[in-house]
């Protein structure tokens, strides 16, 4: 019988095939950009042979990570609190970085803090510096609901060597539509903390004027949202503009609700998708 890690070619072959659990960290430390202290809630993988109820087998090396950000209303204990993420990405061998961003938008507040710059350039040299995290490309995606996928997506058309897929739950897409709507609109003290005066349309948090910018390099993009979501207009509007610029895109439609039952089952298809470089089957 062939072992797993001989079958993977690694030099691994002749170990006991090892489970993968988690360590949770809840992580508190002072950000310089934002110049406060600040949280971030991290999962990474665990190498066992002895854990019972887990099985597979994560990569050699330093893992891959996913930048998990959270919604309008949330903090970064949300997906660990809401969803079952931990057990999912377990046989992935993949970390899991889920910061605090408070109701920025994740992006550098008018009156407020920098959250953009803080997301951007502070947070993936600490968690560099904290853990061992795998630092290429291939190995790097972002992901997140509702604001969270507004800002996983402006990373990724901002930044786009910087990760090889990125998923939007749900998400705010078409901001500048979004802060004018008469039905569901941005609160106006969010609005004027995060924005101020200055106009969303053609700039760099209006994610359809990234998009139109965007070249070639854009990542693998999955955009989620339910049918009976009050962003499901949005997100059609997103999509058609990605697909006229040929940008590579899964899209999953599909009867649903701006709610948890929703992003517990979506979230799990997310990793399925994720072009992850080393896969083991339980």
């Amino acid at each position: 019988m062939v072992s797993a890690a001989a079958d993977r070619g690694d030099d691994r072959a002749g170990e006991p095939l090892r489970s993968t659990l988690m360590a949770l960290i809840r992580c508190d430390f002072f950000s310089e950009v934002l110049g406060l202290n600040t949280s971030m809630t991290v999962i990474l993988p665990q190498q066992t042979p002895s854990q019972i109820g887990l099985t597979g087998a994560g990569p050699a090396g330093d893992p891959p990570v996913l930048y998990l950000l959270h919604g309008l209303t949330d903090d970064d204990t949300i997906w660990l609190r809401r969803t079952s993420i931990e057990r999912y990405v377990a046989p992935l061998g993949l970390a899991v970085v889920m910061p605090q961003a408070g109701r920025s938008f994740y992006t550098d507040e008018e009156h407020g803090n920098r959250y953009w710059t803080f997301l951007s350039e502070e947070l993936p040299a600490l968690c560099r510096t904290f853990f061992r995290l795998s630092d290429r490309r291939a190995d790097t995606f972002v992901a997140g609901l509702s604001m969270g996928g507004y800002g996983a997506v402006k990373w990724a058309l901002r930044e786009p060597g910087r990760f090889a897929a990125a998923a939007s739950l749900s998400g705010a897409l078409d901001l500048a539509a979004r802060g004018r709507h008469p039905s569901r609109p941005i609160d106006p003290q969010v609005w004027h903390t995060v924005f101020g005066d200055r106009p969303v349309a053609g700039s760099d948090d209006d994610l359809l004027a990234l998009l139109d910018r965007s070249g070639s390099d854009v990542p693998a993009l999955h955009l989620s949202c339910g049918t009976e979501d009050f962003l499901y207009e949005d997100n059609m509007r997103f999509v058609e503009a990605a697909r006229a610029k040929g940008v590579p895109l899964t899209v999953d439609f599909s009867p649903g609700d701006h709610d948890w039952a929703y992003w517990d089952g979506k979230i799990s298809d997310v990793l399925d998708w994720l072009p992850l470089r080393t896969r083991v089957a339980g």
